[in-house]
């Protein structure tokens, strides 16, 4: 109880009667006291507003959605929503490729009792090998229905013994089936160590997420890249004679399930599906747990929620066809979030009362298990049984599984070294995403998703101390709505009247380099009005931990996962900082009536680059430790540069040192560029790249000093 709320039950049995405490105060006038106004600065919890704004973006989206899902009452409404559902899914991840030919070939085989493996290697790109296995039923009686196999994000792929054990399983009831290893799995592996095919990045969903997001730069997308696989897959897989393509379904499992249902919603060959703990929660879902439910690269769909689309859209194309859908139900709180069960639970009902719609009810089952995140014993009956009604038509349940027993990985491989950049020097995402494109012109505030706060210029003054002879203002501006941001406005003795203001804006936080050990200490007479501030997600901004499993709660807190939210709901995070930016240059100009020079550092540099570029009374910019360009992250396998300032499409129409050179002839300061890598390039190379652009001024050294800021802010 210590430092909370008395209960109303102990205030009256202790209230009746007036007793003096030690100090001669009464209880009464104790607790009398205690309702009285605070007397001190009232601040916000500033921690609150990212997630809330992320909250109401989330709220219009789910009722965009749910409007749309509510006019679902015939089937013509449904088949409407089913084309507007594939046509937006092609429009999000970046449209459809170019089908060119597969150049299949058989790099060997080996024989089982029951059935065959033949190693096979195709092009889903021209370049871009994909590495597989064909299990092929020994019986008599073909063309056979077939399976497409979908691995999850393990680093053997297809290899994987679970993942085996089902392909097994399969063709020896009767099925072929081809299972492929995705980008970054098995023989797929893109960053490679320097021996061994096994990647030297940290994890599995890594070799998706590294690549995705610099194929964002240019408006493509990780799941396009994994969606073409699998639809190239398909191609290979009923091009078989022995295949009858009037049968074949589809299943994987976790992010196997989830590119399951991709390609259910994609393509409309697929007689049955079977996804399993693919990702089934939306991400746009009430409550709406702030920064939701992000994950590997291919599983964000970036801009989805404007339109009203999300995940469960996906299984819309595909009805009425026989469709399975299971989770586990620990997943809840052990792999995903803490609603992934209970809104995947209420959208499957909303998915089957469409099935009702189109008279078959009886071909949508859901079906889940409380065992952990694996293609277990129980999971993979499920998938036997499921395609044997379906594409056998035989009802004949399948109670025990097949003898099955997984082979060494390098037995499956259809590489020599287990590596198709080793063996046969397949293209990698990163490679296939380098690229040189004619740019053209979109409204960087429009690109960048900015906007000037309806209530620009809206600000007001918390407290005011002294800090010897500086004056301390604490500041708070309104921008978006819901969001306030604190700062400091520092005005020395004999500050100079009717110069710029120079707002600091410091990657960690506001205070940072003013108060140690105190203001008048670091500022002194004559020196500029200072005003540090903080922005979305910086510093006092930090957004607090959401509710869940510490390990989910803890990761999603991470920046990435806000930046991934924040474009999964339609706002760049950058371009949410740049409207933040924008706020408090306008109410600092109100205030004070003089303009405005920036200093930035490190990620807070590309929104400050980005908001000069937007407001003409920003006169003047310090840019300390700098990304050079977008172009040179794209052209860097390993970059290193915060993925808050990413924006999809940005190098379609324009890069850093274009928007530097709009500026012109206000001044730019660059100290201490840095690369792609996150490395310290010299001004010469830093130039080269630039150009003879006047106003941008290069320095070596990224100074992030009081002292070097004062200096800008009067030079």
């Amino acid at each position: 109880m210590f430092g909370s709320t008395p209960s109303r039950s102990w205030l009256r049995s202790n209230s009746s009667e007036p007793r003096a405490l030690a100090s001669g105060v009464t209880r009464r006038e104790l607790f009398a006291a205690a309702l009285a106004p605070f007397p001190g600065a009232h601040f916000r919890q500033y921690s609150r507003c990212l997630p809330d704004y992320l909250r109401h973006l989330a709220k219009q989206a789910v009722e965009k959605r749910n409007s749309e899902i509510a006019k679902l009452v015939s089937p013509a409404a449904v088949e409407a929503r089913q084309k507007w559902a594939r046509a937006t899914l092609w429009k999000l991840i970046g449209g459809m490729p170019e089908r060119t030919p597969l150049n299949a070939r058989t790099t060997g085989s080996f024989d089982r009792l029951g059935y065959k493996v033949e190693k096979i290697l195709y092009e889903s790109r021209p370049g871009l090998f994909v590495s597989a296995n064909l299990y092929i039923p020994k019986s008599s009686g073909g063309p056979f229905p077939a399976v497409l196999f979908q691995s999850g994000h393990y680093e053997e792929g297809k290899s994987f013994a679970n993942y085996q054990r089902c392909c097994q399983g399969l063709a020896q009831l009767g099925f072929v089936v081809l299972a492929f290893d995705p980008i970054g799995q098995g023989e797929r592996v893109a960053y490679l160590r320097a021996s061994g095919n096994r990647s030297r990045l940290s994890d599995v969903d890594s070799e998706h997420t590294t690549p995705g997001k610099q194929m964002l730069l240019y408006g493509d997308t990780a799941t396009r890249f994994q969606l073409w696989d699998a639809i190239r897959s398909l191609d290979y897989l009923t091009s078989l004679p022995m295949v009858d393509a009037r049968r074949v379904g589809a299943t994987g499992h976790s992010g196997g399930g989830t590119l399951s249902m991709l390609l259910a919603a994609a393509d409309d060959r697929l007689a049955a599906a079977a996804p399993c703990m693919g990702n089934i929660e939306n991400f746009a879902a009430l409550p709406f747990v702030p920064p939701g439910s992000t994950d590997d690269a291919e599983q964000n769909l970036v801009y989805s929620g404007p339109l009203g689309f999300d995940r469960w859209d996906l299984f819309y194309p595909f009805a009425p066809k026989p469709m399975l859908i299971w989770p586990s139900d620990r997943d809840f709180y052990a792999t995903y979030s803490s609603q992934y069960v209970a809104n995947a639970w209420q959208e499957y009902q909303k998915l089957q009362a469409t099935y009702s719609v189109l008279k078959r009810p009886d071909h949508l089952k859901w079906a889940d298990t409380p065992l952990p995140h694996s293609l277990a014993l129980d999971s993979r009956l499920l998938i036997y049984n499921w395609f044997t009604r379906w594409l056998k038509n035989d009802g004949t349940p399948v109670r025990n599984e097949p003898s099955v027993n997984p082979e060494p990985e390098n037995l499956l491989w259809a590489t020599a070294s287990g590596s198709v950049v080793r063996s046969v020097g397949s293209a990698t995402p990163f490679v296939l995403n380098r690229r040189k494109v004619e740019r053209t012109r979109m409204p960087l505030d429009v690109l960048i998703g900015a906007s000037r706060p309806a209530t620009s210029g809206s600000a007001r003054i918390v407290a005011r101390s002294q800090s010897g002879k500086v004056r301390v203002e604490a500041l708070e501006v309104a921008s978006d709505p819901g969001v306030w941001l604190p700062g400091w406005i520092l005005t020395a003795e004999n500050a100079p009247r009717n110069k710029p203001v120079l707002l600091v804006l410091d990657p960690l936080e506001a205070e940072r380099l003013w108060f140690q050990p105190d203001a008048d200490s670091v500022l002194g007479p004559g020196s500029p009005v200072v005003c540090a501030a903080d922005v979305r997600g910086v510093g006092a901004l930090r957004p607090e931990y959401s509710p869940g499993a510490p390990g989910y709660a803890a990761w999603h807190a991470q920046e990435e996962n806000y930046a991934w939210g924040s474009l999964i709901l339609g706002k760049p995070l950058v371009g949410q900082r740049v409207t933040d930016i924008l706020a408090i240059a306008a109410a600092l100009r109100k205030r004070t009536g003089s303009p405005i020079r920036i200093a930035a550092s490190e990620k807070l540099t590309v929104p400050a680059l980005f908001a000069a570029a937007l407001d003409p009374g920003i006169e003047a910019v310090y840019l300390s430790g700098c990304l050079v360009s977008f172009e040179d992250i794209v052209n860097t396998e390993r970059y290193d540069h915060p993925f808050a300032n990413f924006v999809p499409g940005l190098l379609n129409h324009t890069d850093l040192p274009a928007v530097a050179a709009s500026i012109a002839p206000r001044r730019i300061v660059l100290a201490g560029p840095v690369s792609g890598k996150g490395t310290a390039i010299s001004p010469d190379d830093a130039r080269a790249i630039y150009g003879a652009v006047e106003n941008v001024t290069l320095e070596a050294k990224s100074d992030w000093s009081a002292a070097r800021l004062l200096r800008f802010g009067v030079a």
